[in-house]
């Protein structure tokens, strides 16, 4: 039976932190005081109106919110639909996940913590919580795969310039999973005195909740913009890359519990889902815990993780946030998936047709465009989680390997 007519609202978790099947809190005993405090006092904190008046300042001033909502007229006209790109490739650092780390650096602050400790794949995140970090004066300590290290050089440099200290991950596939993996036991060795700003929709309960509470200043903005180009609120189609899934949690937030929009989350398809070289999480995974949440995830018939591989740093993480496996499983989202020739050929495209070079893992999201069959008044909105500069070495090393076939 189709769950969406079984629920009332998409956005909120149950108490105990389940989207339906999939969320919860699966900790060990060490960190339960931590989650519980946070658990217990975030809405609180959130709701209080000088919080909510110290972030809104701060995203209006120093991330330069909001993002503009820009209408693609070639890319428009080439894929035959009404395409706007949403700017959050505009924020400050380049990327949306700034508007996480903004709320959670001054949450922290209120909980009393004194030091901060972030997980980061692509290196946006990581920059965006050192940036927050050197803004607030507080110590940050950032975790990243060793071969994101190799691959994301330019926002390694930046967290170094704004005071982090960045510890390679070298186990497993020395990517995402792994360095929050080495975070989360981080934070079991120092409970008391630091605040872990988790990246994405993924982790312990409040976690998934709070980053797409903090993440929903996009869909909000969203429908705003739209308004006063379109005459609407409402897309016919929101499109955001998937890996844990904040982008895409705070682009579809405040469009989840109306149907007349369709949420299309597009995930890393790497090489092929049919392959071992892949991260399109909903094509290949079962169900089962990671990161102390219960999602859809990619393991083994015993439950070993497998490694996920995709060109994007971002984007090569083996399950996706709990909101998402509830999308998915309920049918309320559409999940895709692009490859990483796909991807490229996308984030190249948009440069020449628009003159913005995206992430590579927001290419992911452009991908899904030329995957589909639009109606020419369709009005479709692409999230841009983030700007290419990270991830030129890749593209020019992709491009010349091409040349060279």
């Amino acid at each position: 039976m189709h769950l969406f007519n079984e629920l009332t609202n998409y956005q909120q978790p149950s108490e105990e932190g389940y989207y339906g099947q999939y969320g919860g809190a699966y900790i060990p005993e060490m960190l339960y005081s931590n989650v519980e405090t946070l658990k217990n006092q975030y809405l609180q904190i959130m709701d209080d109106p000088a919080f909510k008046a110290e972030v809104a300042a701060l995203l209006k001033d120093y991330v330069g919110r909001p993002t503009p909502l820009f209408y693609a007229e070639r890319l428009s006209a080439e894929i035959g639909a009404k395409i706007y790109l949403k700017r959050e490739d505009l924020c400050h650092t380049g990327a949306h996940k700034i508007n996480n780390t903004i709320g959670q650096i001054i949450l922290a602050q209120r909980l009393g913590k004194k030091k901060i400790i972030a997980e980061t794949g692509a290196g946006q995140h990581g920059v965006a919580t050192a940036t927050v970090c050197a803004l607030k004066g507080m110590e940050c300590v950032v975790y990243m795969g060793e071969k994101d290290i190799e691959r994301q050089a330019p926002n390694v440099a930046r967290m170094k310039m704004l005071g982090a200290t960045v510890v390679p991950a070298k186990s497993g596939s020395k990517t995402l999973k792994d360095a929050t993996n080495e975070a989360i036991r981080a934070w079991i060795n120092e409970p008391d005195t630091t605040h872990y700003i988790i990246g994405s929709v993924v982790g312990p309960h409040p976690y998934p909740d709070m980053v797409a509470r903090f993440q929903s200043v996009i869909s909000a903005e969203m429908r705003t913009q739209l308004e006063a180009v379109t005459g609407s609120q409402l897309p016919t189609h929101v499109v955001a890359c998937v890996g844990g899934g904040s982008n895409a949690a705070g682009a579809f937030y405040h469009y989840l519990d109306n149907e007349k929009v369709q949420l299309v989350a597009v995930e890393a398809a790497g090489l092929g889902v049919n392959t071992d070289k892949t991260a399109a999480t909903t094509a290949r995974g079962t169900e089962g815990v990671i990161h102390a949440s219960r999602t859809i995830l990619m393991q083994t018939d015993d439950g070993q993780i497998v490694e996920p591989h995709s060109i994007s740093a971002g984007l090569d993480y083996p399950g996706i946030g709990p909101i998402h496996a509830h999308l998915f499983k309920s049918g309320r989202g559409t999940f895709a998936n692009a490859t990483d020739d796909e991807a490229m050929q996308a984030g190249f495209e948009l440069g020449r047709l628009e003159g913005i070079i995206p992430a590579i893992e927001t290419a992911h999201a452009l991908a899904y465009l030329k995957k589909t069959t639009f109606k020419k008044d369709d009005v479709v909105v692409v999230n841009l989680s983030g700007r290419g500069d990270k991830d030129l070495t890749t593209y020019i090393k992709y491009f010349d390997q091409q040349k060279n076939k």
